[in-house]
């Protein structure tokens, strides 16, 4: 709520260091943005704010090599839920402490960057001193637990589940429907039997869906014929 209403931030960032929790933050966009996706109030009139911010995310050690050059130097503004684990399901030599320090320094660097003298004072040159700065001041959260157990993956839920019903209040919107996801599967019903049509269909829709049913058809009969 905080960052979402009063600095703009449109999305959130949720990014697990545990490689079996790959799927965690597809699972937490059904829950958050299913619920919170709203745009009237529980009385039906228009909300006065923004609601229901995107939640995204990969595990950190993808990230890393591919968003975070974003989260860290884009102009957009990007809270990051960190997730990590004290111990590991897979013991192997050093690689935990290696990937713990990666989550901690990514934590550091989003808080504090890193400023022009002291890119200067490491001898970089004039020209690339504004490249290599880092504004820093960037919000995360860091989610340590013990271990990966399912009662761990549990409080991560309930955790998320309680963010989400307290946002749902404060922005005074229903959470528990979702009638958004209605209307697709209504128009679906009527384009099903439009596209199994033996003969050509009287289409009523606007005229791009129209084109596509059309050349979805076309398509389907030359394959046929082949």
């Amino acid at each position: 709520v905080w960052y979402n209403d009063f600095f703009s931030a449109q999305t959130l960032a949720v990014l697990p260091y545990e490689q079996y929790l790959k799927r965690f933050p597809a699972y937490l966009q059904q829950l958050t943005m299913e619920s919170n996706g709203k745009h009237v109030t529980l009385e039906g009139e228009p909300v006065g704010c923004d609601t229901g911010p995107v939640y995204w995310g990969e595990p950190g050690t993808n990230g890393q090599h591919s968003f975070y050059q974003l989260i860290h130097q884009g102009t957009r503004l990007i809270p990051c839920d960190f997730i990590a684990f004290v111990e590991t399901l897979n013991p192997l030599g050093r690689h935990h402490d290696m990937l713990l320090a990666n989550v901690f320094a990514q934590t550091e660097a989003l808080a504090w960057g890193k400023t022009a003298e002291e890119v200067k004072a490491e001898g970089t040159p004039d020209w690339l001193v504004p490249h290599r700065v880092f504004e820093g001041n960037r919000p995360s959260n860091m989610l340590l637990l013990e271990r990966l157990t399912p009662a761990a993956l549990g409080t991560l839920v309930a955790l998320y589940e309680h963010s989400v019903f307290t946002q749902g209040a404060i922005w005074h919107i229903d959470s528990f429907d979702q009638w958004g996801v209605e209307l697709g599967k209504v128009l679906a019903q009527r384009i099903i039997p439009e596209l199994e049509s033996k003969t050509e269909p009287q289409l009523g829709h606007d005229s791009s869906t129209n084109e596509l049913i059309r050349r979805y058809r076309l398509r389907k009969a030359s394959d046929l014929i082949r």
